[in-house]
């Protein structure tokens, strides 16, 4: 059986799917799995789909569309998983902007309830089960990068990681660096990679391209995370800006790689954004004093203004920039620790 894709979630963009997929009603229900679903509501909040060309298109009642079993487990966000037995018919949700899906089990009064959607079948190509792993990068068992590594890292979502990436990005190019800038944990989309080569970066990879629709209790995430930086490698970078999504603490992962001794070695400057001064202390306490883990420089909320900047600087001993208010600064704190300029 045939049907036509209205949309195509940008969760499957290395598959090149055709707007017209074939399915059947016979399900295995794996993380990646590739499923058409049609929309059986229409939302204002939380209501866009990334599109596998990384546009974001307004999710309509009726749109059938092509996603990717997953979950997640976002602290400001939805909480889902895939579903143990699953059959055409079967009503699930749209978990994030990339067309992950799933079951919820839990939200927030931010963002509201999730898009429900009617499975209409499993993606197949010549009778096989489609899964995003079927187009991936390869893992990797050590770290072949030789070029160093910044790394940042937050307290929690949104506390403005992307942000300082990308502004580390730009400023770095335009001094003459060549960048590659990777996503190494939270729930698969396009738009932090994109924005990431928007600001110069000459190729953006996330745990996307090693066919993860999440990385929501991966259990060996750091041979993902070096999968990536190897092919970021191949690129001839001078350096690789990774952002890991989520928190330092959280489901998904970021601590396994931070733990990891040939990452820490590879990372010569670590960023970590702060959404408050709590926050900052709290990070200080938990990557210096447990982790033996030099932060290099504090960005984030925590520094908006010279409140926030001289606490950080005097009381923590840690040099702060913020990243929208101060982005050549940050990029010459960055730089200094990363290439001792």
């Amino acid at each position: 059986m045939k049907v036509q894709c209205h949309k195509i979630a940008s969760v499957t963009y290395r598959l090149g799917l055709a707007q017209e997929v074939e399915i059947s009603r016979m399900i295995e229900p794996r993380m990646g799995t590739v499923l058409v679903v049609r929309a059986l509501e229409e939302k204002r909040v939380y209501d866009v789909l990334e599109l596998a060309s990384g546009r974001q298109a307004h999710i309509s009642k009726g749109d059938v569309f092509a996603g990717a079993l997953g979950a997640r487990a976002a602290l400001r966000g939805f909480v889902g998983r895939v579903p143990e037995k699953l059959a055409a018919g079967d009503r699930i949700h749209v978990l994030n902007l990339g067309g992950v899906l799933g079951e919820c089990t839990s939200g927030t009064s931010e963002v509201g309830h999730p898009l429900l959607v009617e499975v209409l079948g499993m993606a197949v190509r010549d009778g096989k089960p489609i899964n995003i792993k079927d187009n991936a990068l390869p893992t990797a068992d050590h770290l072949e990068l030789k070029e160093p590594v910044i790394f940042v890292a937050g307290t929690c979502m949104n506390s403005g990681k992307t942000r300082a990436a990308v502004e580390i990005i730009f400023h770095l190019t335009q001094r003459g660096y060549r960048v590659g800038a990777a996503k190494l944990t939270g729930v698969a989309c396009l738009r932090d990679t994109l924005n990431m080569m928007d600001h110069g970066a000459v190729e953006g990879l996330s745990f996307l391209d090693c066919g993860l629709p999440t990385t929501s209790d991966v259990p060996d995430l750091p041979a993902v995370a070096k999968g990536i930086l190897n092919a970021l490698s191949l690129r001839e970078v001078d350096v690789v800006v990774a952002e890991a999504g989520d928190g330092v603490i959280g489901h998904y992962g970021v601590r396994s790689l931070i733990e990891d001794s040939e990452i820490r070695a590879a990372t010569r400057c670590m960023v970590v954004t702060a959404n408050d001064l709590v926050a900052a202390w709290g990070a200080q306490r938990l990557l210096e004093d447990e982790l033996g883990l030099k932060i290099g420089v504090m960005a984030g909320p925590a520094t908006d203004n010279e409140v926030g900047v001289h606490y950080v600087e005097e009381q923590l001993k840690i040099p702060a920039a913020n990243a929208r208010t101060m982005g050549e600064k940050l990029a010459d704190l960055v730089e200094k620790k990363t290439f001792a300029v």
